[in-house]
């Protein structure tokens, strides 16, 4: 070789090598930016959509339109029924009469049930909407919070004599993201953008890059070394003769094929492919993939971290079981108590037309006999009638097309029509209760702040006054309510709880913690009805001591308590009632399944202990033999200690803890408590605000460095999605917050089985395939040129030209490389059978060190073979080289795929055909490539030559060296030693 063509080949080589890598380096960077740029685009439209909603704004000149995104604080703004609060308002004006709204929540803390709002008592009593601005007043507020339940502020009122000083508490607030639910309402903005409630109860999401990504960088760095080690090897090998330096960065060149820069391209290419077979499975309709670089999460995660309303659970509410003691009445025998009802009302009403003092049937043998056995008749009628009585539930009556569209409040004179009537109240299990009243012929007509309709079954009208009324908290667990019947005058105390609150305040009996068990065991959420009648004096002594207590300054919820706590004691038990919170379709069977691969499930909920843990029982996320362990509440640092001593003595049993005990435990002890749970088959986190719910996520992705998905359905759950390393949101009744927030958006819970074991799986199997792949693909040539160099003395010569160098990474293996994302190990239906076979991708063994080692191995035997196989066949002639190594050498990647494939597909065969006939087709008219110096030979390859025998028969003869023994290897492998997958198959 003369000195002058070396030189000259070497700068021929080193642009041309430059100029292919360039091009690479462009086109993935392109495919990689244009994709994320349309993720992006797509959020922003969303964004521009929220922020350019139009509200009325009330101004000295009158109603102006705003856009959301325009309205600042002391802005007054109107907001019609179901329309959207923008931003955080004191609530000073409704159209409603009695001064107050209801609002959904869902999207802020998650409970479908509606909220009571009550209007700032100054700025309603103003006879019109302009004499706000004839007012000089102003408003008070906290700096912002967090803290979404409660509100300290004060409204003053200067103009006035004195001046007006009202205390502003949650009560008078409308959070952003709630929507009114009644009539229309009128607030001045108190906090807007990121100081409101909702926006300071979401996290910021954080980039997501996938587990698989993460393990192919490594490899990646693994390979970089390797490049740079090579590289030094034959620098070293050459003897560091002359500018060794500039020999070394041409070998870094030569060799640079180690690294796959094509990988980029081709995985974020198949992240697109699976994405779309996603949306376009038939069994999961209606499946969003918003975030298309984290697919193969799905087939790698440990844990699941659900919420309960809504998206286990439909939060529709059933009435299933009233007992009352010696008798239990269930769906099938409902018209036993209708029938009861009409008899009793019946005769009420005709001992009233024949006698003018009423009474009603349970009074009578009492006043007689006291000790004597009621009726079953007379029971059923009270416990019906307290059901009916006491509750906070306000019957509203759409008004008849044409009135403005509002609801109005029911006056007696109105139309009671049952077609236009809808319940309202703030949990969904109190609607139920009165619904079932209804059902069964005792229907509540109208409600106000003083007093309560009932309609009995002949039609006629019940008046009860509302004398006092004690609202449900979660400490108390119970709510009650003291009514004066209109016509006797009756003074009676109804009251309704838990069974844990109501069992110390009811007279002794034998059967009620056995039945609230047997309840609770079929998944039913109980409470307890009781009552007791009090004398004028008794309520009179009672309200004394009620409204000083109320007045006072210090300890006021104290005395309050202990007040109310006077009246509980010795009270009648009426019935125990079962109301049931249906399962979304599948639960029991999805819960079973992705337990049985190996994924462990936490339910973190805001609702309440007694709820969760029945939801727990009912979905079967705790198994029926399974023990539950119900964490006591816990303040300080040594109950904490005690109290996961005591857990620590317990084995395989469920844990069930609040948020608040979870706080202090995290505060003292949070490496030994994510220690235990980890170890607890499930677990429910009750009362978790949405910021908790977040940190739980991170806490087991900290400590247990296991991936882990979250799955919700409002927007209260929108942290929680986000900080997960997989979210998926739910299109439910809460809204679309969750799903537009998350990864992957579903339709209904029973998708995710499917959306892991199907989609997940093969998407974690197929990119680990092609990964590889690619990677073998750029050490196979990197090797070829490694013993080119070799056998010529260490020359920094390229073998292949620039243009075949790019023709074999795209054209003539592109297609079929690119098809393993077709490929799939077992059928999907196998896969949804046993999911056993998740466990297995959790340990991460598509894609390890080891089977990165192994492609490697097959790599260097595979190159090396190619390359002296090429040079001892072709001693002679060698100019032919170049054309028999690379044909050989395109083969072999043909058969490699076909190899590693495992369920062929119509589009695969395609895929090897099509670019087989590429590379024929490519020898014929671009034969100049396939010389080594087209200036030093003058090599042009003659048609003749490779249509030769001789060329044909080395050509096999080096590709089967190359694959057979391989073949040979995979078909032992599976003979002694086969996968688990294969015994399901055979």
């Amino acid at each position: 070789m003369t000195k002058k063509g070396n030189v000259f080949l070497k700068l021929f080589l080193i642009v041309t090598v430059n100029c292919t890598e360039l091009h690479d380096k462009g086109f993935v960077l392109t495919v990689t930016v244009v994709r994320e740029a349309v993720d992006e685009f797509r959020r922003y439209k969303r964004d521009k959509e929220m922020n350019s909603q139009l509200y009325s704004k009330l101004t000295v000149r009158g109603k102006v339109q705003v856009k959301s995104s325009d309205i600042q604080v002391g802005d007054l703004i109107i907001v019609e029924k179901n329309q959207r609060v923008p931003s955080d308002m004191v609530f000073l004006r409704t159209s409603e009469k009695t001064g107050s709204c209801f609002i959904r929540t869902d999207q802020l803390d998650g409970e479908t049930d509606w909220k009571l709002k009550v209007a700032v008592s100054c700025t309603q009593r103003l006879p019109a909407l302009g004499d706000l601005f004839s007012m000089n007043a102003y408003v008070y507020a906290q700096k912002p919070q967090l803290d979404i339940h409660s509100f300290e502020g004060t409204f003053t009122r200067e103009d006035s004599d004195p001046a007006v000083h009202e205390s502003l508490s949650i009560e008078n607030t409308l959070w952003a993201s709630t929507v009114v639910a009644s009539g229309t309402v009128i607030g001045v903005v108190i906090y807007t953008g990121k100081e409101t409630r909702s926006v300071m109860n979401t996290s910021n999401p954080k980039n997501k890059v996938g587990l698989l990504d993460l393990e192919l960088n490594q490899l990646t760095k693994a390979l970089f070394l390797a490049l740079v080690a090579l590289s030094v090897v034959m620098v070293t090998l050459q003897g560091f003769v002359g500018p060794w330096y500039r020999n070394l960065f041409r070998f870094l060149l030569l060799f640079s094929y180690i690294i796959p820069i094509s990988l980029r391209v081709n995985l974020d290419m198949g992240k697109a492919a699976y994405g779309w077979m996603i949306m376009k499975d038939d069994n999961i309709p209606g499946t969003v993939v918003r975030t298309s670089t984290i697919p193969e999460e799905l087939g790698r995660l440990v844990y699941l971290l659900t919420d309960k309303t809504g998206t286990l659970t439909q939060n529709e509410m059933i009435f299933k079981r009233l007992h009352l003691g010696t008798v239990s009445y269930g769906t099938d025998t409902m018209d036993e108590i209708q029938s009861h009802i009409i008899n009793s009302y019946s005769q009420v009403h005709s001992q009233n037309s024949g006698n003018s003092t009423s009474s009603t049937p349970s009074r009578k043998p009492q006043s007689s006999a006291p000790k004597v056995r009621k009726s079953v008749s007379s029971r059923i009628h009270e416990a019906v009638k307290a059901i009916a009585l006491c509750h906070n539930v306000t019957p509203v009556y759409e008004s008849r097309a044409g009135v403005s569209g509002e609801t109005e409040y029911a006056e007696v004179d109105q139309d009671f029509s049952d077609e236009n009537r809808t319940y309202q109240a703030s949990s969904p299990d109190e609607v139920a209760l009165v619904q079932w009243t209804e059902s069964v012929g005792l229907t509540l007509v109208s409600r106000d702040l003083t007093s309560v309709q009932l309609k009995t079954p002949g039609g006629h009208i019940l008046t009860y006054y509302i004398l006092q009324i004690f609202p449900f908290t979660s400490e108390s667990k119970r709510m009650g309510i003291i009514v004066r019947d209109e016509s006797s005058g009756e003074i009676t105390f109804y009251m309704k709880g838990a069974d844990v609150a109501m069992s110390t305040i009811v007279q002794y009996n034998d059967w009620l913690e056995e039945e609230c068990g047997n309840m609770a065991r079929e998944g039913l959420r109980t409470l307890v009805v009781a009552k007791k009648s009090l004398t004028e004096e008794q309520y009179q002594d009672f309200e004394s001591r009620y409204n000083q207590a109320k007045l006072s300054i210090h300890d006021r919820n104290l005395k309050v308590a202990a007040v109310v706590e006077s009246l509980e004691r010795e009270m009648e038990l009426l019935c125990l009632t079962g109301v049931e919170d249906q399962l979304q379709a599948d639960v029991r069977p999805t819960l079973e399944m992705l337990r049985n691969a190996g994924i462990k499930i936490w339910m973190l909920t805001g609702d309440k202990l007694e709820t969760a843990t029945c939801i727990a029982k009912s979905s079967h996320l705790v198994s029926r033999t399974q023990d539950i362990h119900i964490f006591r509440p816990v303040t300080t640092r040594g109950e904490a200690h005690l109290e996961l001593n005591a857990f620590r003595r317990k084995h395989d049993c469920a844990l069930v803890i609040s948020g608040d005990s979870l706080e202090v435990c995290l505060k003292y002890y949070e490496h030994e408590f994510v220690e235990l749970a980890c170890q607890c088959p499930a677990v429910v986190c009750c009362r978790c605000s949405p910021t908790q719910k977040a940190h739980i996520v991170k806490l087991l992705q900290h400590h247990t460095g296991k991936r882990t998905c979250a799955i919700g359905d409002g927007g209260n759950d929108v942290s929680m999605i986000q900080a997960a390393d997989c979210g998926i949101g739910i299109e439910g009744k809460e809204g679309k917050q969750a799903s537009l927030a998350a990864d992957f958006s579903i339709t209904q819970f029973k998708h995710i089985g499917r959306l892991l074991m199907v989609h997940g799986r093969n998407s974690y199997k197929r990119s680990a395939a092609l990964g590889q792949f690619v990677m073998h693909r750029g050490l196979i040539i990197s090797t070829m040129q490694a013993v080119f160099s070799s056998v010529f003395y260490f020359a920094s010569v390229p073998l292949y030209q620039g243009f075949l160098m790019v023709g074999y990474a795209t054209i003539y293996t592109m297609f079929p490389v690119f098809s393993l994302v077709l490929d799939q190990d077992v059928k999907p239906e196998m896969a949804l059978l046993y999911p056993e076979l998740y466990k297995d991708l959790t340990k991460g063994r598509s894609l390890s060190f080891k089977t990165f080692l192994i492609w490697v191995l097959i790599s260097i035997y595979q190159g090396g073979i190619l390359m002296y196989g090429a040079l001892l066949l072709f001693e002679s002639e060698f100019v032919h080289v170049v054309a028999i190594s690379f044909t050989a050498l395109i083969l072999t990647e043909l058969l490699m795929v076909a190899l590693t494939i495992r369920t062929w597909h119509w589009l695969m065969v395609v895929a090897e055909f099509l670019s087989l006939g590429c590379y024929v087709a490519s020898l014929a008219f671009l034969n100049e490539y396939f010389g080594i110096g087209r200036v030093s030979f003058g090599a042009f390859l003659d048609v003749a030559f490779i249509t030769t025998v001789t060329f044909l028969w080395k050509v096999s003869a080096i590709t089967v060296v190359s694959c057979l023994p391989l073949y040979i290897l995979k078909y032992l492998k599976r003979k002694f030693s086969p996968p688990s997958y294969s015994k399901l198959t055979s």
